[in-house]
């Protein structure tokens, strides 16, 4: 697959106008140094909450579902870190579209390395449980430089960002596949790759189960066990934190707790969202609360949002 050109006659069009200037004010800020850029996203997130309104009434309706015993000035100051962390997530993301990321890569640890290059060392297939952290993009660009793998993507609307979006995939990882191209995660699942997957979000009711996210019901992919099922695959969780204290950056890899997968796919699916969990307490203001995680709900019970 070639790398889209961005020097096309389609990009030219009114459409596209607002969007070149803020491609470029955003890949000035690139070249700041860490703490600039994470105060230029600091800014951003503060601009998003202003305006906003109905992502801020998401963010703070998932964060009272998911932490009911917070106040009300706890939620409203998570709801504000949680779109300041947005905002440098946007820098992050951008970084990684038009670079390499070896400089961010000098300012992250990583726990439990050892855990996936030796699964792939014995020639499994790896599946990453993947969370929607804010750091994603940045991190999982910083891990392929230790350990190439293939990524799970859903493709943007706008197409001058999707062809942004995909020089940066094609830089950074070995493969990009689409969300709902399953055969294809099998396929490269059953020849030995490291593929990761994102099973943490609301993708409707079918193939899902409703298993507790934070004790609430939540419509979960019953696809993961499969997949396991069909490629003896390894299960490796992938998780990663912005530390703004250290200036630094962490990417933690480890095992699923439990035996996975069970005969029951609710157990299956409450296992995912345990691990997902677990990644979301260190510090829930770098989850992507944005999301509408609760948009399916069971029979009789009526939307949040």
């Amino acid at each position: 697959m070639r790398s889209p050109s961005l020097l096309q006659l389609e990009f030219l069009k009114p459409r596209y106008w607002l969007i070149w200037p803020i491609i470029g004010l955003i890949r000035l800020v690139c070249l700041l140094p860490l703490r600039a850029r994470w105060g230029f996203g600091h800014a951003l997130g503060a601009i998003a909450y202003l305006l906003a309104r109905k992502r801020r009434h998401i963010v703070k309706t998932n964060l009272e579902l998911c932490f009911p015993t917070l106040d009300r000035l706890e939620v409203a100051s998570l709801v504000r870190r949680n779109f300041s962390s947005n905002g440098i997530s946007i820098v992050e993301t951008a970084l990684v579209w038009f670079s390499t990321p070896t400089s961010s890569n000098e300012v992250t640890d990583i726990e439990g390395l050892d855990i996936l290059t030796r699964a792939v060392q014995e020639g499994r297939g790896v599946l990453l449980i993947g969370t929607h952290l804010s750091t994603l993009d940045l991190c999982g660009a910083v891990l392929s430089l230790h350990q190439p793998f293939n990524v799970m993507y859903r493709k943007n609307k706008n197409k001058l960002l999707e062809a942004i979006m995909t020089r940066g995939r094609m830089r950074n990882f070995n493969a990009a596949i689409e969300r709902s191209d399953v055969r294809q995660v099998v396929r490269r699942l059953r020849q030995g790759a490291v593929v990761w997957y994102g099973p943490d979000q609301d993708y409707g009711r079918k193939h899902s189960v409703f298993a507790p996210f934070f004790g609430v019901p939540a419509a979960t992919v019953t696809a993961t066990a499969r997949i396991i099922r069909m490629t003896k695959a390894e299960v490796v969780v992938f998780s990663h934190f912005r530390e703004e204290r250290s200036g630094r950056y962490l990417i933690r890899l480890s095992k699923l707790a439990e035996r996975y997968p069970t005969d029951n796919e609710v157990t299956n699916c409450t296992i995912v969202n345990r691990a997902v969990e677990e990644a979301i307490i260190k510090d829930p203001a770098q989850y992507w609360w944005v999301h509408r995680r609760f948009k399916t709900r069971p029979p009789g019970v009526t939307r949040p949002y």
